[in-house]
């Protein structure tokens, strides 16, 4: 089997997780186990708890991970149900827990799955192939209303009226079925100005589509906010984003935990009695360096940020 997925900021997850032999650790966007190979490697009586929500991420990195199975637990879940997860595993805390929130590079390049603009396959888009929402669903269903919104909110995409007008336009006709005839009608709603821009134009509308048919947003604060409380003090939280979307969710929600107060600013004197849960290790987010970019050009919109357990 041929594994083309390359893991991201992988030195710099490791470092930021600052792993120890004997510790407890997830990897909660499992993917095709490029950062999990890395951290299972480094541990003697430790434990690597591995979650995805795509069945055949985990098939083929059972493959993977094949030598440290005795080290590795595999759970098919959102990484949103962390509470449930850890607990039916029986552990009552981790030591560093690791979050690759991009699309794995498998998911991208199997055609089949529908998520590339670059390929043409029936409009999919789903990370959990058991889940019911579908691209094809949000394409031929949604209003112009609905698809406007998420083409300005998941894809901060400025054309999002044109877009949105033009797909409920076209399947009046008949359904809208592949992603490159979604492409054509994308590309026929945008100026000539903008199809001269250097990034594709569909990149946003797909990047829209895709966050709202997985949840991928609504999903994070729980992700973040359940890492905080089961890890142990010391514990690493590692969390690499693609977009700022994302990132932003992730900055306010480590600000949060590493603040504690939530009183009013004009409070003189705190009363609510919350403290700081976290301390920030990376005040700005890491990003990947021109040698990472040159063999993997799919980590330039890479950030890592990493917190400690208090």
């Amino acid at each position: 089997m041929e594994f083309t997925h390359k893991p991201v900021l992988l030195d710099e997850c490791l470092e930021g997780l600052n792993l120890r032999e004997d510790g407890i650790y997830v990897d909660g966007t499992l993917g095709r186990a490029g950062h999990s190979m890395e951290i299972v490697k480094r541990l003697t009586t430790g434990r690597l708890i591995c979650i995805d929500q795509d069945m055949a991420a985990i098939e083929a990195a059972k493959v993977r991970l094949a030598p440290w199975m005795e080290r590795v637990t595999f759970v098919h879940s959102n990484f949103c149900n962390l509470d449930a997860v850890l607990t039916q595993v029986g552990v009552t805390a981790v030591d560093g827990m690791l979050f690759d929130l991009g699309v794995s590079s498998p998911q991208l390049d199997d055609a089949s799955r529908g998520f590339s603009y670059m390929q043409d396959a029936p409009l999919d888009m789903r990370m959990d192939l058991s889940a019911s929402l579908t691209a094809h669903t949000v394409v031929n269903q949604w209003n112009e209303d609905e698809l406007k919104k998420i083409f300005y909110d998941f894809g901060e995409e400025r054309y999002a009226p044109r877009i949105a007008r033009a797909i409920c336009a076209r399947r009046e006709d008949k359904p809208i079925e592949t992603t490159l005839e979604l492409v054509d009608i994308i590309r026929s709603a945008m100026p000539a100005v903008a199809l001269r821009e250097k990034q594709h134009p569909a990149k946003r509308t797909f990047q829209a589509i895709r966050i709202a048919v997985n949840q991928e947003l609504d999903v994070l604060t729980p992700m973040l906010e359940g890492a905080c409380k089961w890890l142990a003090p010391g514990g690493r939280l590692a969390v690499i984003t693609f977009h700022s979307l994302e990132d932003r969710i992730v900055k306010r929600a480590i600000q949060a935990q590493a603040k504690g107060c939530t009183c009013p600013p004009q409070f003189p004197v705190c009363i609510c009695g919350n403290l700081p849960v976290v301390k920030p290790i990376t005040r700005k987010p890491i990003i990947s360096g021109a040698a990472e970019l040159e063999y993997n050009p799919r980590a330039r919109s890479a950030k890592l940020r990493v917190a400690e357990k208090l």
